[in-house]
Parts: structure tokens; C-alpha cells; sequence
């Protein structure tokens, strides 16, 4: 299973990045060292916890343009990375769409240092500008900007700028601003659905999404263990719930699963053991190990999970966590048995 991870999503990524011809002739920069470690900045509190930065950009593409923003096939370039659970709910949101037409796509490299995401050559490379680094998208934006570069970034080629930085509001974009090019009519966000996902969202966000970050890069131990209990509090809620559903909403899978599924598919190899939420295992818990496997098993959705670069990133770029940057060898997953759910 691992050893058949690197290539598919290299193959993905080759098949994601060739769409334009204009596109792949923009000018290439060197490829880039790396070097300085990452580390939390302001996002770690002086009482020890983990506080994430808001979304900087939220602007909208809208179908009829009145944001400023039109829909257009060719226009927008989506920058993601396969080891980034936030840019995988877009990459999967794109697919989901038949959007590859339309939304050109480029990956950096799973390794994050101090400079943030990087384009490093080989399959991580920018082909729309050129750059070296992802923060340079957010200097063309807004030079005054001194957050923390993150992915993934919606980017507008006509006025050379991000749209959008906020992964949810990508995903939402990607399933109805950009209809009139899908060449899939599937709708993730379906109206008599929104209240019960807006609230499914909500909560996952806070105490799965986001709650294996609060546990993981916690200094405070009164804060990891409210984080920890949080996160299984919900995934135990969560697996009552899907022994009733096949999805979380509905029959079929809209976007609370869709923002769901990376945490879950990254659990059991990182945030088990890198981020010490470590009181149950994805694999322990029936119905929600089944229904992983039933969304990994959805056409094109395995091409968006790259194990080796999930490992890679998270165990050699947290150094607070793992100062070793050693990779650990399992867990041996397989995402590819049946998921007996329908």
C-alpha cells in the first residue's frame, strides 16, 4: 500500500499540472534549498496553546461576476499540496466537479521550513508564475502580509492575485460558482441540506479538523487533554452516527464528508502517534473505518491520498514534535479492502 502511494499521486499531479500550453511555458525558476525549520509563531499562545490563524483572503468567484470575481474556464489556478489535508477537500472538490478543465492546478512540496511551501522542481513546480515559494503569491497580494503562507490558494491569472486562501470556502466555490464548466452535475452542498451540514461542518471543524492541531502542537497539558478528549468525543458521536447512514447527510456523499475524510485518512498514520491522539485508531472504530474506505474507494478519490508524502511532510517538518525527522515505517493500511457499506 505505501510503496504504491508515491507514484499515483505523481501521475496525478503530471496529469493535474499539463492543462494549458500557455501555462506550461511560463519561466521556471531553480529549483530551491530548504532549510530553516517551521515553527508556530503567533499561533502558539503564552499559555502553551495551539490558536489557528484566520483565513486572510475570502473573496468570492461568483457565476454572474458581481464579486469582481467572474466564472471562467482558464482564469483561476488552484495551488495545493497532496500531503495538506485542507488543499486535499479542493483537489477532491475539482475532481468531484470535472473541473480539470477549467481550474488549472499546481503542487508544492510536501516539506514545509521556515520560508513556507515551496516549489522545488521535479513534479513540484509552479508552471502560471514562476515562483519559488508560495508566499510569494500572498506578496503579490498583499505585500504587508505576515501571516502564515497557506495552502490551499485560489489564484486569479487575469489580475494576479489570490482569491481565496480559506480551504471551505474553495470547496464551496469549486461546487457551485463554477457549474456552467463541470463537466460532472454532482452537488455537494444541496439546499434542504445546508442547515444539518453547516452544523455537521461547524463541528468537525472545531474538534476533528482543527482538533488534532490543538492536541498535537499543544505545549499546556490541561489544553492537549481537552483538545485529545474533544476529538474523541466527536469521532465517537460520529461513528453512532454512521451506523444509522451511509454518509453523514444523505445517500450519497456531500460536503461534510468531503471535509471529514482527510482528517480521517491521515488519523491512524500521523495524528495518532505525531499529534498524541492516541485514544482510539480510525481502525478501531467499525463504522468509521468503513466508511473511509468506502470514500477512498469513490472513482479518482485514491489518486488524492499520497501516504508518502502525507508521512514526509508531517514527521520531517514539525521538528517541535519530531526532532528526529524520522519517518515511522506503518501503519500497514489498506484503504482498498471492502467496506461492506452498500
Amino acid at each position: 500500500m505505501w510503496s504504491e502511494a508515491a507514484p499515483v499521486a505523481s501521475a496525478a499531479m503530471a496529469t493535474f499540472s499539463d492543462g494549458d500550453p500557455a501555462a506550461r511555458a511560463a519561466p521556471r525558476r531553480q529549483p530551491v534549498a530548504l532549510r530553516r525549520s517551521f515553527d508556530l509563531g503567533r499561533e502558539l499562545t503564552a499559555d502553551g496553546r495551539f490558536v489557528r490563524q484566520g483565513s486572510a483572503f475570502r473573496r468570492q468567484v461568483t457565476a454572474d461576476g458581481s464579486s469582481g470575481f467572474p466564472a471562467a474556464a482558464g482564469r483561476y489556478h488552484l495551488y495545493a499540496c497532496l500531503a495538506c489535508p485542507w488543499s486535499q477537500r479542493s483537489v477532491i472538490g475539482r475532481i468531484l466537479k470535472g473541473l480539470e478543465g477549467a481550474i488549472s492546478i499546481s503542487f508544492t512540496d510536501p516539506y514545509r521550513d521556515s520560508l513556507g511551501w515551496a516549489f522545488t522542481g521535479g513534479e513540484f513546480v509552479d508552471p502560471i508564475n514562476g515562483f519559488a515559494y508560495l508566499s510569494e503569491a500572498y506578496a503579490a497580494t498583499d505585500p504587508s502580509f505576515d501571516g502564515r503562507y497557506t495552502l490551499p490558494v485560489l489564484w486569479d491569472t487575469e489580475t494576479g492575485q489570490i482569491v481565496s486562501n480559506e480551504s471551505g470556502d474553495i470547496l464551496r466555490m469549486l461546487n457551485g460558482a463554477f457549474d456552467a464548466f463541470a463537466e460532472h452535475h454532482v452537488d455537494l452542498y444541496p439546499p434542504p441540506l445546508r442547515a444539518e451540514i453547516d452544523s455537521l461542518n461547524e463541528e468537525i471543524y472545531e474538534h476533528v479538523n482543527n482538533g488534532v492541531y490543538e492536541a498535537g502542537f499543544s505545549r499546556n497539558q490541561a489544553a492537549y487533554e481537552e483538545a485529545c478528549a474533544n476529538v474523541f468525543r466527536v469521532l465517537d458521536s460520529l461513528e453512532e452516527r454512521l451506523g444509522r447512514t451511509r454518509y453523514l447527510v444523505d445517500d450519497q456523499p456531500t460536503e461534510a464528508d468531503w471535509r471529514l475524510f482527510p482528517t480521517l485518512v491521515r488519523f491512524d498514520t500521523v495524528y495518532y502517534l505525531h499529534f498524541k491522539c492516541n485514544v482510539r485508531r480510525i481502525v478501531d472504530y467499525p463504522n468509521l473505518w468503513g466508511y473511509a474506505r468506502d470514500l477512498y474507494q469513490l472513482p479518482r478519490i485514491a489518486e488524492t491520498v499520497s501516504m508518502e508524502q502525507i508521512k514526509r511532510h508531517y514527521y520531517t517538518t514539525h521538528d517541535m514534535v519530531n526532532p528526529s525527522r524520522l519517518i515511522p515505517l506503518g501503519p500497514d493500511l489498506d484503504f482498498s479492502q471492502p467496506h461492506g457499506r452498500g
